[in-house]
C-alpha cells in the first residue's frame, strides 16, 4: 500500500477527501464545492475521536501489571492501537485540528482542498487555501496554501506551515526567510486559548512571508542567469556535504556519486526544457532556477510513497532543506550575481 492512507474497514473508504481532482493513487472521496470544516472531517473519514488507555504487561505472580506513566492511543471507532505515550501527552482531537484551521481567519476565506489519515489514523493532514494570490509579472500565479498535520501516536508537535504553490505547475515554493520561520509548531494541549493564540501567529508569518515573497520573487524574475550558472547553483544547493561542494569545485566529478550527478542532472533538465519553465518570468531567470529545484523536487524525484513526499516536502526532510538552500543561494545571486556560487 504504497499510498499509505488509512482504510477504514467499517465504511470500506480511504480516508482522503480532495476538491475536482483526484490525488493519491486515484484513491478517497472527490467533491465538487468546497466544503465546511465539519463537512470537510466527514468526507476525509476524520470523525473519530482518540482516547488514552492504560498499558498492562504479562506478569508471573498477577497475571497483568499496569505499566505506570505510559498508555496507549486508541481510536474508539476501530479499536486500533495508534502509538505509546506519556502520561503528559494531551490528546487533540481531529475536530480540534479543523477548528484550529477555523480560527485562523475567523472561517472566512478558507478552503479546505485536501485531508486524509495515514497508517491506522495515527496522522492527520490538511491543506487549506487561503484568499488571494501571490503574483509574479502579469501572469504567473502562487496560490497560498495552509498545511497542517498532527499525528495521535506522540511522534510530534501539532505542525502549521504556509506553503506557497506556483499555479503552473503546481511547485511548493515552501521557503521561510532568513529571518522569518514559516513554521508553527504546537504542543499537544486542549487549551483553546493557546490554540487561538497561535492560530493568530501562523496568521501573522502568512501576511509577513506572501508580501515580502511576492517582492523577492518579482525581483528575482527580472535578474538573469545563465545556463552554466543554473547548473552551479543546482550542484551547489542539492549537495549532501561541503565534501561534495569541494570536489565540484576541485573539479573531482569522477569522485561524486552517480546518485548526485543523475539528481543534478534532472534538475538541470527540468530548467531547461519543462513546458512552466518558458515562461518569461522563468526562462533565464533566477525566479527559474528556484523553480527547476523545487520542481525537481515536486514533479519529478520519486518517492517511497506519499506520506515520504510529505516529509520530504514539508516537514523537514531532504525536500524542503534543499529548497531552503536553494532559496538562500537565488537570494544571493540576485544580490552578487555569480560571485554568490560556490562554483565559478
Amino acid at each position: 500500500m504504497a499510498h499509505n492512507l488509512n482504510f477504514n474497514e467499517q465504511t470500506a473508504k480511504d480516508s482522503f477527501f480532495s476538491v475536482k481532482e483526484k490525488a493519491w493513487h486515484n484513491l478517497g472521496q472527490i467533491i465538487q464545492d468546497y466544503p465546511t470544516s465539519a463537512e470537510a472531517i466527514l468526507h476525509a473519514g476524520l470523525d473519530y475521536e482518540v482516547e488514552k488507555r492504560k498499558l498492562f504487561t504479562p506478569s508471573l505472580l498477577n497475571g497483568t501489571i499496569e505499566v505506570p506513566n505510559y498508555f496507549s492511543t486508541v481510536r474508539t471507532d476501530t479499536d486500533a492501537i495508534l502509538g505509546v505515550v506519556g502520561k503528559d501527552y494531551q490528546i487533540v482531537q481531529n475536530r480540534d485540528a479543523f477548528s484550529f484551521f477555523d480560527a485562523i481567519v475567523d472561517g472566512d476565506g478558507m478552503l479546505y482542498e485536501t485531508a486524509g489519515a495515514l497508517g491506522k489514523g495515527e496522522r492527520i493532514f490538511i491543506t487549506a487555501k487561503l484568499p488571494n494570490y501571490i503574483r509574479v509579472g502579469k501572469d504567473d500565479l502562487i496560490e497560498k496554501y495552509l498545511f497542517l498535520t498532527t499525528s495521535h501516536d506522540g511522534s510530534g508537535s501539532i505542525t502549521a506551515a504556509f506553503t506557497p504553490i506556483r499555479i503552473v505547475c503546481a511547485n511548493t515554493l515552501n521557503a521561510a526567510l532568513r529571518n522569518q520561520s514559516n513554521t508553527v509548531r504546537i504542543r499537544h494541549t486542549a487549551n483553546a486559548k493557546q490554540r487561538l493564540e497561535q492560530a493568530h501567529k501562523v496568521m501573522g508569518i502568512t501576511d509577513v512571508l506572501s508580501e515580502q515573497m511576492e517582492a523577492i520573487f518579482n525581483n528575482w524574475s527580472k535578474v538573469r542567469i545563465a545556463d552554466n550558472d543554473v547548473k552551479k547553483l543546482i550542484q551547489s544547493a542539492l549537495a549532501p556535504s561541503k565534501e561534495v561542494l569541494k570536489n565540484l569545485q576541485d573539479g573531482r566529478v569522477d569522485e561524486l556519486s552517480s546518485c548526485f550527478v543523475n539528481m543534478v542532472d534532472s534538475a538541470f533538465e527540468y530548467a531547461m526544457s519543462d513546458p512552466t519553465q518558458l515562461m518569461n518570468t522563468t526562462k533565464g531567470t533566477v525566479f527559474g532556477a528556484y523553480n527547476a529545484i523545487t520542481g525537481y523536487f515536486q514533479n519529478v524525484r520519486s518517492y517511497k510513497d506519499q506520506q515520504a513526499k510529505l516529509a520530504s516536502l514539508l516537514m523537514g526532510g531532504t525536500g524542503q532543506i534543499r529548497v531552503q538552500s536553494a532559496f538562500n543561494l537565488c537570494t544571493d545571486f540576485a544580490t552578487n550575481g555569480a560571485d554568490a556560487l560556490l562554483l565559478n
